[in-house]
């Protein structure tokens, strides 16, 4: 579910204004927004201070309020990871489609460690689930956005977790939905793995139990090295298809990684781990528990796409959720960049596949 920035920021973007709220230009008109949210309940009992929600809308709604489409971005990107997913040539034209792309807590950009209010920046934020993403989230829809009906809510990885849970949530306004590379929950052994790489950042002193004064830049290159083992599958580095990204070695890959860690902040990082490996979409009030009962609440057309190689998101365990899904189409991603395969715009091959299958998904009726 991990990303890299410099990998996701190679769309043509221009911020025009330098502002906070500002407009992207690429090939339509992409406006950046604030949701400011007020003191936002918890599912935890905790409350976020000044909850914010950063988002990009692509696009227009429409007079009949039924052409909004959702990206909800993955595990360490923003929505400019996103982009590659939108344009005329793909299933997802502006055109035609309002596109919605709303940051997840923890990642930088809305509300997160690294900028929250004061009392709550740094170890203090407190504990977010994949739940107050969702409900910030249709609260956004309902106050900025008409209550409209959702034509798609699609996602990669951690973005996939949300579509899910969106769809089970929200089963009258949500017609379709796509889980790239992703589950419904985070199953024990991606768990497990997720606990590696947070040792390996929180074993460096510096890190002080998310007290640091200055960055654990240790943990921070102890965590890309390890996450990089996962992300791609044995054949990703058997057949050295590491160079396609441009780097002539693994060890030229791990430096890369390395870096791009090191921009990124260890708080907001473990933020968005916790979100994650808690993730579960029946692990709520509406479900309390029962997983069978929250994938069964699901009415959307559904396109459930897990990579074939993917090391932990796996297939099996996505193919266990479609089946427990009415109207689920299981489609295996065939590719050897394993859980990155899903990475819109990380190689041609992959991208094409989820433009033509997220066509399907929408032309279906």
């Amino acid at each position: 579910m991990y990303t890299l920035k410099h990998l996701y920021t190679n769309t043509r973007w221009q911020n025009q204004t330098g502002q906070a709220d500002h407009e992207f230009m690429y090939e339509t008109q992409r406006v950046a927004k604030t949701y400011q949210a007020g003191d936002f309940g918890l599912q935890s009992g905790e409350t976020l201070l000044d909850a914010r929600l950063s988002y990009v809308q692509v696009g227009r709604l429409n007079p009949d309020k039924d052409n909004l489409v959702l990206l909800p971005t993955y595990y360490g990107g923003t929505h400019e990871g996103n982009l590659p997913l939108i344009g005329a040539a793909s299933a997802l034209d502006p055109e035609r489609y309002c596109i919605l792309i709303p940051n997840l807590l923890g990642n930088g950009r809305s509300s997160s460690p690294s900028n929250a209010h004061p009392d709550q920046r740094n170890a203090r934020f407190p504990k977010i689930s994949l739940y107050d993403n969702v409900r910030l989230q249709h609260q956004l829809v309902q106050t900025h956005f008409s209550d409209a009906a959702i034509a798609l809510v699609a996602g990669w990885s951690m973005g996939g977790m949300q579509a899910l849970q969106w769809a089970a949530l929200y089963p009258q306004q949500v017609h379709a939905a796509a889980s790239i590379c992703a589950t419904a929950r985070c199953w024990p052994h991606n768990q497990v793995f997720l606990e590696g790489v947070k040792a390996a950042l929180t074993c460096d002193p510096v890190w002080n139990e998310g007290n640091y004064t200055t960055p654990p830049a240790a943990g921070l290159k102890a965590f890309a090295r390890v996450y990089a083992g996962w992300a791609y599958s044995q054949a990703f580095f058997r057949n050295e298809t590491y160079r396609q990204l441009g780097h002539q070695s693994i060890e030229e890959l791990l430096r890369f990684w390395e870096e791009d860690h090191l921009q990124q902040d260890a708080n907001d990082l473990l933020s968005m781990l916790h979100t994650w490996q808690t993730a579960n979409i029946s692990c709520n009030p509406v479900f309390n528990g029962d997983m069978g009962a929250a994938l069964g609440a699901i009415q959307a057309r559904c396109l459930i796409m897990p990579g074939s190689t993917d090391l932990y998101f796996t297939k099996a365990d996505a193919e266990w959720e479609a089946n427990q899904i009415s109207n689920a189409n299981f489609t295996l991603l065939e590719s050897e960049w394993g859980h990155c395969a899903g990475g819109p715009g990380r190689n041609t091959k992959d991208t094409q596949t989820i433009h033509e299958a997220l066509e399907r998904l929408l032309n279906a009726r």
